[in-house]
């Protein structure tokens, strides 16, 4: 009985405040949602930083006829001088580093320039005598390439030690900015939801304050005055939520399985159903204890005024 009581006066509340009740809805809707793509941005960064860092190269140039740094002063790397960076590899230092190394010759470093540069103009001026000759290596922990570039970056006829992540950071600093950016946005929401919800809930006690008061000279506790608008509080960031969740599955299914994973032809594994699987659950939560918490804040404070 005190059950269908308390649920008789949450359905009566939600129905007096329905424009109300649609505000929330949509902002906690439109809030979670930024929040779940935040989550699963997130989660493609990492994808993508421990599939591509695994696969970055550190390359040992050796130099050329042109090169005019203070290793080379012009003059191409000798045979003995190579064969010295393959056993400074080779060492007990760092061998136990090294995964994989790869030696480059000039013609090989010309067909790989002739293969990316292929469309342009200035690719036919480049014989392979310009180009470096390199050992690229592949490391066990692709952050302890600064190893490498100490190691090897003085010897005699090594030109450069560059580490090909340095290529990849600008691109995941900007990923970074963008799901920053997301979750910055989706605070502000959440904020803009919290306050909707508490407002929603005291105008709801206020347009019943008849009722409040019976219910209070009658001897009802607070707790059950309160139970009824902390729970039209909840229902409707649930519903916004359950939303969130559905957009969340679909951004993920339609767009990053279906156009993303069609157009985008890479060896990068994207976030599939089980990762949007695992948002949605955190978005409910979410939503319901920032409803719990706005409306039961609201409707404490009224009711001590």
């Amino acid at each position: 009985m005190r059950f269908s009581l308390i649920m008789s006066e949450v359905a009566h509340g939600l129905r007096r405040n329905v424009s109300m009740v649609i505000s929330v809805v949509l902002v906690t809707f439109i809030s979670l949602t930024f929040v779940g793509a935040a989550i699963l941005l997130q989660a493609q960064i990492g994808q993508m930083k421990g599939y591509w860092y695994d696969r970055a190269q550190v390359a040992v140039y050796f130099c050329t006829a042109s090169s005019d740094l203070k290793n080379c002063n012009s003059t191409e790397a000798t045979a003995a001088q190579k064969a010295a960076v393959k056993a400074q590899l080779a060492s007990a230092a760092l061998a136990p580093l090294v995964k994989r190394v790869e030696f480059e010759s000039h013609d090989q470093a010309f067909e790989r320039y002739k293969t990316q540069f292929a469309d342009s103009q200035f690719a036919n001026f480049v014989s392979p005598e310009f180009l470096n000759e390199a050992y690229w290596v592949n490391l066990k922990n692709p952050l302890q390439a600064d190893v490498l570039r100490e190691s090897l970056g003085s010897l005699p006829g090594v030109e450069e030690v560059k580490d090909q992540r340095k290529y990849l950071d600008p691109i995941f600093s900007a990923l970074n900015a963008a799901s920053v950016t997301a979750i910055s946005i989706a605070s502000l929401m959440l904020v803009a939801a919290a306050l909707l919800i508490a407002t929603t809930i005291r105008l709801s006690a206020f347009s019943r304050r008849r009722e409040l008061g019976i219910m209070r000279l009658v001897g009802a506790s607070n707790r059950f005055i309160q139970t009824p608008f902390i729970l039209e509080g909840v229902i409707s960031a649930l519903v916004g939520s359950v939303l969130a969740a559905g957009a969340v599955v679909a951004i993920v299914r339609f767009f990053v399985q279906g156009f993303l994973g069609s157009t985008i032809q890479t060896g990068t594994s994207l976030i599939g159903m089980t990762d949007a699987l695992l948002v949605a659950p955190v978005l409910l939560l979410i939503g319901a204890v920032l409803a719990a918490a706005s409306a039961g804040v609201a409707i404490n404070r009224y009711l001590k005024v």
